[in-house]
């Protein structure tokens, strides 16, 4: 007969003493069972004695969490989180430099514990530390020189028990002093101190300035972009990734106003050459996280023109008009001069329509109406005055190559350039704001200063390449944009490390070869519409789903590692999460890092039997989604999203790593609880499975006997003689 399921079997430690195996029933008092732990070992007072996990975590039982508690966890035996957090309070303090830094040392060990932070702050513990940090470094100043390891050790204890205790987010940001902040900054503003200092420095600054707007004032005032500058030309890639971490942080919280400033100041520090030459050309990998701060570096910088895009032109303003002037002169430069004669006043103006036409205005009497409409609004208009500027040669070519053809067959230069703008945007998600998860940075944005009107420069170029080649006319313009969308984004996928070999990319995607891969993948997706067709594959559709759902179920069972994501700040903490393969139980648990493969059963602590899950909701619904600040309430996260429900109030939450994840786990979750599979990797897959099936089922194989087994695979030969050495 199994055991009840309120009994948990559990080894307890106690120092000096045998580990007690003994028999937990959950649905006594805590309390009860320390009394009874302690009386086992005569030990008295058991209100100042408490159960932690003897693990790594040394994380305190509480009643909230004691339903993690599982058979075979070890635990022990250990003062309260009162207590402990009263003794370390007293030893912070000590006269005694050894006993103070050992104290500091269980400090920044113990404060991960929500349940001993929780005591700590109680004893107005972050007070004391930020009151050390401010005079510590005076008081000891004189012991620097003959205790440098020592007070460089003592400083990284303290300043890492701070971060983790404000990691739990009891405490708000906004109750700390100026003098406080200084001394933060003075450490990350000082060209030699200890990297663990540094990095903790970094990442106070980075959360002061995430999670209070007086914080981001004051921190800017005491930060320059140019003190922060250096700390990203080292080769310690941790430090570069704090740092960039903390300009995107002063980048994201600026004023409107204040944000074209900063980017000013960074293009004078020359930040992107730094970052490429530094990080990205850097003869290294680059991890997970330092591509993401790379990414909102990108999208900030981006977000930059959102301003110009969301600006429409006033028709009326002669300094914007002058810029279309300006567009006329370069392109007709023989006829730039205006005739100052009165009489000649509607020749001129019968010119510039003419002249407004050929350059593919679609207002050619008043082309100032055609960027009314935003997006893309000015954007479009900066665009195309730098493309006549920097590239010349190929603006006059365009224009007067278009305006020789026939009318039907012109690339209006204009209207093209307004609708890719328009499209650029959207590709780079200009206005939107940075993705918690996402990693996407391209390398060719770091590679020029004006890296959007060079992109420019590139795809409009491009697209009248590609309307010659499909001798497009006006009608087709529509046609010849999806075309030169598809031929842009399959460019960007491949991550081109420069401009120049983006331009290389596309050289290669020629309309002829988009018409190739669109063949290509219209057979792979061809769809028999017969009816003979549509029962068959009626018939087989079950068969395909219940593979599609094994598969799901299987890699359910490999498991996958997710992030946790925090809304202080963002750190590598990963938790791994895999369905037993009997399919009954869920198993997950925190990691110290990113595993390189599948993590055992048995090294998951925490376990949620499927027959208890509830619901699967996502998105929106997500209990962790609601709870979220600002910059993680973005499409892309909540597209990411899911959580399982269980019991009364309990869930587990979860982020995917990418929209492949999510299909996979959402799927693997519906199949556990008997519901239909609907994400879009299950549409895909059932409609590539049953194309497939199909031919094979029609194939014409009378008198073709197909074999049991694979063929044999040949011998090696004598020799390799035939091998050709292409160096």
């Amino acid at each position: 007969m199994p055991p009840p399921a309120d009994i948990v079997k559990v080894a307890i430690e106690w120092p000096g003493a045998y580990p007690k195996l003994m028999e937990i029933d959950q649905k006594k008092p805590l309390s009860a069972i320390i009394k009874e732990v302690c009386d086992g070992w005569s030990l008295a007072n058991h209100e100042y004695f408490a159960l932690q996990h003897a693990d790594s975590s040394n994380f305190y039982i509480t009643e909230k969490n004691r339903n993690e508690i599982k058979n075979g966890t070890i635990l022990r035996l250990t003062t309260s989180p009162a207590q402990n957090a009263q003794q370390l309070h007293e030893r912070i303090q000590s006269s005694s430099m050894d006993a103070k830094l050992e104290a500091l040392k269980d400090l920044a060990s113990l404060s991960r514990d929500v349940t001993f932070a929780q005591e700590f702050i109680n004893l107005d513990g972050i007070s004391l530390l930020t009151q050390m940090v401010e005079s510590g470094t005076e008081r000891y100043q004189k012991l620097q020189k003959i205790m440098k390891p020592c007070f460089g050790d003592m400083l990284s204890f303290t300043l890492t028990a701070f971060v983790e205790l404000m990691d739990h987010g009891i405490v708000s940001w906004d109750t700390f002093s100026v003098a406080f902040i200084k001394k933060i900054a003075s450490f990350v503003n000082k060209s030699a101190i200890d990297v663990s200092i540094l990095q903790r420095s970094l990442a106070i600054l980075e959360s002061m300035v995430l999670n209070s707007h007086d914080l981001y004032q004051k921190v800017a005032q005491e930060i320059t972009i140019g003190q922060l500058i250096p700390h990203l030309q080292g080769t310690d890639q941790e430090i570069q990734t704090y740092t960039i971490a903390v300009i995107n942080a002063l980048f994201l919280k600026a004023p409107d106003e204040r944000r074209q400033e900063m980017a000013n100041i960074l293009a004078q520090k020359q930040l992107r050459s730094i970052i490429l030459t530094h990080v990205i050309r850097a003869q290294r990998a680059i991890n997970n996280e330092m591509a993401h701060q790379l990414y909102v570096l990108q999208v900030l910088t981006f977000n930059l023109l959102e301003d110009r895009m969301m600006t429409k032109m006033d028709p009326q303003d002669q300094a914007q008009r002058d810029i279309i002037f300006e567009l006329r002169r370069i392109a007709f430069d023989a006829e730039s001069e205006p005739n100052n004669s009165s009489g000649s006043m509607e020749k001129r103006k019968s010119m510039y329509t003419r002249d407004y036409k050929k350059l593919g205005f679609i207002n050619h009497v008043n082309p100032a109406m055609d960027f009314t409409q935003t997006p893309p609004g000015m954007l479009a208009l900066d665009n195309m005055l730098y493309f006549a500027k920097h590239h010349q040669d190929a603006y006059i070519r365009i224009v007067l190559e278009n305006s020789s053809r026939e009318d039907k067959h012109e690339c209006p230069f204009g209207r093209s350039s307004i609708e890719l703008t328009k499209m650029l945007c959207e590709i780079l998600k200009v206005g939107e704001l940075p993705s918690e998860t996402c990693n996407d940075f391209h390398p060719m944005f770091f590679t020029h200063d004006r890296s959007f009107e060079e992109f420019f420069c590139i795809c409009i170029q491009l697209l009248n390449k590609t309307w010659k080649e499909m001798r497009a006319t006006s009608e087709d313009f529509n046609k010849v944009m999806q075309v030169v969308k598809e031929q842009v984004m399959r460019a960007l996928t491949t991550k081109p490390s420069s401009l120049d070999q983006f331009k290389s990319k596309l050289q290669n995607l020629s309309y002829t070869e988009i018409l190739k891969i669109r063949q290509s993948e219209r057979m792979n997706q061809e769809d028999f519409q017969s009816r003979p067709i549509l029962e068959l594959k009626e018939k087989i559709q079950p068969e395909i789903l219940e593979l599609i759902k094994q598969q799901r179920l299987n890699r359910l069972v490999e498991g996958t590692c997710f992030r946790k994501l925090n809304c202080r700040r963002r750190q590598d903490k990963f938790w791994y999460c895999r369905l037993s393969p009997n399919h009954k139980v869920l198993h997950y648990g925190d990691l110290e890092e990113s595993p390189q493969g599948e993590v055992p059963h048995d090294s998951l602590q925490d376990k949620l039997p499927v027959a208890d899950i509830k619901a699967v909701v996502t998105g929106k619904d997500c209990p962790h989604m609601k709870e979220k600040g600002a910059l993680k309430q973005n499409k892309e996260v909540l597209e990411l999203a899911f959580s399982i429900l269980y019991d009364s109030n309990c869930q587990l939450n979860f982020i995917a790593p990418d929209k492949h994840e999510y299909c996979i786990w959402t799927d693997g979750l519906n199949a556990l609880l008997g519901k239909d599979m609907m994400s879009d990797l299950t549409r895909n897959d059932l409609d590539t499975l049953l194309s497939m099936e199909i031919k094979l089922r029609l194939l014409d194989l009378e008198n073709i006997q197909i074999p049991d087994a694979p063929p044999p695979i040949p011998k090696e030969p004598s020799n390799y003689d035939f091998v050709y050495d292409c160096n």
